[in-house]
């Protein structure tokens, strides 16, 4: 017997088990070696990462896929691994360091930090791993990948060397996001924009020739700014030509004031006459517009920062220079250098006022940006990285989805990618970490860089271009070779290390074995079907991959990109720790099981559309769960068991030819949905069918017969129900995994054995099932006892009233389909009687059922006039709630301020009113 209810966790737990044992999601199955392949790599998750709402989202996706392509006879691959997380894994095993009063990674050095690292990722790395396996995923765990596995450092390497063979790897000066706290650049996915209440200070600059005079504008010209510390870097003045009060001053030149630079007034279209002063101050090394302004006019890059931010002057050549010609400059110098930025900021804003040119400073709501793990403002800087020419390796990335061989699903999404690779800039690959791949590059004192594979490699070249360059003789070169601690010494390595992205975009191929040629996976399962994802990497991840597929695989590395919505909370805010509105998945999965939250996302996954997560839609999909374990444990009770000589296109009874032929059209919408990403479309329709089609009516309408008298007839019915609870299992397996794994063993206890575990089962493919007589007839009685029910609820008819139903009009084969129904349709719908009559009576509730009318006589059950005037009412209310509504999404200032999810939650108010009108109008036009 079945236990009374069902229990998530021990079910859970035996069926992981069992599909280890089996090994049922290992790719390369011997007997699918001819099939159809089916592959996808895992977005991976950081290795010092814990399963978030997200993660849940995108792995129950990817899930269902697999297991819906599996259970299809493909060869699937599902390639899971981690990413090391260079910032975030660095910070986790500093902060371990300083708990326990550890000596610092700059003091224990570099290898010694790296293998403290290695411990914490090896005792503590697999943590989401275990929670995705709690969730389902249904991943070749056999080939779990992590990004700095020997094998894919290896790919890293020569992807490096290569592209910097090519020239499309290079080293530069330019900005980059600069975290002054962990001291890296960092990409701009880890750049925060927090809203921020500042200031905006107005600064006069005197205009060279003119004595200044703060009453008189010719003398001077006014800019604003958010960050006064920079403008010691300033080089320039922009105005837009156009701009008609400023313009006459484009070519002359202003005194910076502090430090007596003079600084020419350029023309530039940056300068929006209609904000601000009108003039920009520009500052090309510590904002990203202003570099661009610089490169235009070739203006010089001066960087007054320290990797810590703090002012850096004093040993600073574009100040030095230029100390003995300036008193002024000499005192700015000591009074600022060294100084902490926001430190420098107060005083320099006090210095300007002091000199009466800081004449206004508003209060100012901007954002700024953050490191999103420091939690420090991030400083545009200018340093020495390595960039990769991401415009060149952009264009077939380009072409691949403009022609189609690279599908975004929702279609829009392209729009997206286009617009960031057209307007790609070169992405830089350095960080100055110690956890990561480290750049293959190493340094000679005779000026030489040497890009290779190998330690060996690099220092062979070295020794070979000091000879040529005259640095070294030949005996000199011999000798420091034969001396590995000197050579090491001499011919230093960069101590930066890659971008995580880097090893990511090459994650789809070099977890399948590349570049060597062991892994038969490769040629097998590359391109990928499918790549999962959100929408904020587009740019860092997707693009990437398919750069770098292009470059080096000669294809796409995915035949599709299904990008899917946040996960809000159930008002449909961002979930944030800072709103306490996170929501943990793990919680839920413990409090609900991991099925009913894999087909509450399933359920709510309609493309491009957000998901409003609320607890109580995971409770309500537990209860679903419940419902199909107790319709299982009813089916068993009654005797229903799975017969080997059932044939289903054999059935010889009609309500039993019915639930076949529903069987073939859920699997056909499930399936056409599935394939086309509709997630929400498919687990709705196995939703529907489970619980309306098949609990709902089909165990209702066959219970006369399965707690009736022996006969064909019900062994007819008990087989039948047990063969749909099988394909029930089949069509849901790939939403709820573990429930149904269990049932599929509950239910081949009996009949014959079972060939394979419910993951490894065939899909179902009941075409040419259908039977539209059947259809027609019990649809008809389904259709019928619905809309009764619905007229009752509407015209608040007391449950226990007994009503009569009138067909009208009913021809000889009407009345032949609902005569043997007629005592179910009134034990289902509650009715005195069924009768036939020409025409309904007065004061009847009227419904049109697939072209016939049907009738109900209310008289006598129900005050008639009262209820009119109770509909009438509750029309009016519900108007009255729609015209409040519409006030509010017509106020453009609303729809300005309001919040996304607060504008959001009245429409949705709207639309429910609306159809609560729909309903009661309907009702009122029943009564006439």
């Amino acid at each position: 017997m079945m236990d009374k209810t069902f229990d998530p966790a021990s079910v859970e737990a035996r069926m992981s088990a069992l599909w280890e044992a089996e090994g049922a999601f290992r790719a390369a199955r011997p007997e699918r070696a001819g099939a159809q392949t089916f592959s996808v790599v895992i977005p991976p998750p950081n290795v010092t990462g814990s399963l978030h709402m997200g993660h849940a989202l995108n792995n129950t996706l990817q899930d269902i896929l697999c297991r819906f392509e599996r259970m299809r006879g493909k060869d699937v691959l599902w390639q899971p691994g981690t990413d090391h997380a260079g910032i975030a894994t660095q910070m986790v095993v500093e902060r371990q360091l300083m708990e326990r009063n550890e000596p610092g990674r700059r003091e224990m050095g570099r290898e010694a930090f790296l293998e403290r690292v290695w411990a914490w990722k090896a005792e503590s790395g697999g943590t989401i791993v275990g929670q995705l396996k709690r969730l389902g995923a249904s991943c070749d765990w056999s080939r779990e990948r992590f990004t700095m596995d020997e094998g894919l450092s290896k790919a890293v390497l020569k992807v490096f060397v290569e592209l910097y063979r090519q020239g499309l790897i290079y080293k530069d000066k330019r900005l980059v996001n600069w975290d002054p706290k962990l001291l890296t650049a960092i990409s701009d996915l880890e750049v925060q924009q927090v809203e921020t209440k500042g200031h905006l200070w107005r600064f006069n600059y005197p205009i060279e020739g003119e004595t200044y005079d703060p009453e008189n504008p010719a003398t001077f010209i006014t800019v604003a700014t958010t960050r006064p510390e920079t403008m010691l870097g300033d080089t320039a003045v922009a105005v837009h030509p156009q701009n008609e009060r400023l313009g006459h001053l484009i070519g002359r030149h202003v005194i910076l004031p502090l430090v007596g630079r003079r600084i020419p007034i350029v023309g530039d279209e940056y300068a929006d006459p209609e904000k601000g002063t009108g003039a920009v101050k520009i500052t090309p090394a510590h904002d990203f517009n202003d570099f661009e302004v610089g490169k235009r006019h070739n203006l010089p890059l001066i960087n007054i920062f320290d990797q810590e931010a703090r002012l850096v002057l004093s040993q600073n050549p574009a100040f030095v220079e230029d100390v003995s010609a300036s008193e002024e400059l000499t005192a700015t110098i000591a009074a600022l250098d060294g100084m902490e930025r926001f430190a420098a900021r107060n005083l320099i804003v006090s210095m300007m006022q002091e000199r009466g040119l800081c004449p206004l400073i508003e209060p100012y709501a901007h954002t700024v940006p953050h490191g999103d793990r420091s939690n420090v403002v991030i400083e545009p800087w200018l340093t020495d990285q390595w960039y990769v020419d991401a415009k060149t390796l952009a264009q077939p990335a380009l072409e691949a989805v403009r022609d189609g061989r690279t599908k975004f699903v929702p279609k829009n999404w392209e729009k997206t990618y286009f617009d960031w690779l057209e307007n790609i800039q070169p992405w830089c690959v350095s960080r100055q970490l110690w956890w990561g791949h480290q750049i293959p590059a190493w340094y000679s004192p005779w000026g030489g860089v040497y890009v290779a594979e190998s330690e060996e490699e690099a220092f062979a070249a070295a020794l070979a271009d000091g000879v040529e360059r005259g640095a070294l003789t030949a005996e000199e070169a011999e000798a420091l070779a034969n001396d590995p601690e000197r050579l090491a010494d001499t011919i230093r390595r960069d101590e930066d290390v890659l971008d995580t992205w880097f090893s990511s975009a090459l994650w789809p191929f070099s977890t399948m074995g590349w570049p060597d040629d062991a892994d038969p996976a490769l040629a097998r399962f590359y391109p990928t079907s499918v790549l999962v994802t959100g929408f904020d990497i587009i740019f860092f991840w997707v693009a990437r991959m398919m750069m770098m597929g292009l470059h080096f695989m000669k294809e796409v590395p995915f035949a599709d990109v299904y990008i899917h919505a946040l996960v809000r909370d159930e008002k449909g805010a961002k979930m944030s720790k800072s709103k306490g509105n996170v929501i943990d998945p793990l919680v839920l999965i413990d409090q609900y099981g991991a099925d009913a939250l894999r087909f509450t996302l399933a359920a709510m996954a309609a493309q491009g559309r957000d998901i409003k997560l609320a607890t109580s839609r995971v409770e309500g999909y537990r209860n679903f769960a419940t419902k199909l374990w107790n319709a299982a444990r009813f089916a068993e009770m009654n005797g229903c068991a799975r017969s080997a000589s059932f044939v289903p296109g054999a059935v010889e009874q009609t309500l039993n030819k019915w639930i076949i032929g529903e069987v073939a059209r859920a699997a056909h919408d499930i399936t056409t949905s599935l394939c086309a990403y509709r997630f929400n479309d498919a687990a709705n329709a196995a939703y529907k069918f489970v619980w309306n089609v098949y609990c709902d009516w089909y165990l209702e309408l066959a219970k006369p017969v399965l707690q009736g008298p022996d006969g064909a007839a019900k062994d007819e019915a008990r087989a039948t129900a047990a063969w749909v609870l099988d394909q029930i299992a089949k069509l849901l397996h790939p939403f709820m995994p573990f429930i149904t794994e269990e049932l599929w063993a509950i239910n081949g206890r009996s009949g014959p054995a079972r060939e394979t575990i419910l993951a490894l089962a065939e899909w179902p493919d009941r075409a040419g099932h259908e039977n539209a007589a059947a259809e027609a007839e019990i649809g008809f009685v389904v259709d019928l006892v619905s809309e009764i029910r619905s007229v009752r609820s509407e015209m608040n008819v007391p449950a226990s009233a007994l009503m009569q139903l009138v067909i009208v009009a009913a021809n000889a084969n009407l009345r032949t389909i609902l005569i043997p129904w007629i005592d179910t349709i009134k034990r289902l719908a509650r009715l005195s009687d069924v009768v036939f009559h020409t025409e309904a009576p007065g004061e009847s509730a009227q419904m049109i059922v697939r072209g016939t009318v049907a009738a109900l006589p209310l008289a006598g059950v129900i005050d008639i006039d009262a209820e009119k005037a109770r509909l009438r009412k509750e029309i009016g209310k519900e108007e009255k709630e729609v015209g409040k509504v519409d006030a509010k999404l017509a106020n453009a200032d609303f729809l300005a301020r309001a919040p996304e999810e607060v504008v959001e939650e009245n429409r949705e108010r709207r639309q429910e009113a609306l159809d609560r009108i729909a309903r009661m109008s309907a009702a009122l036009q029943r009564l006439g």
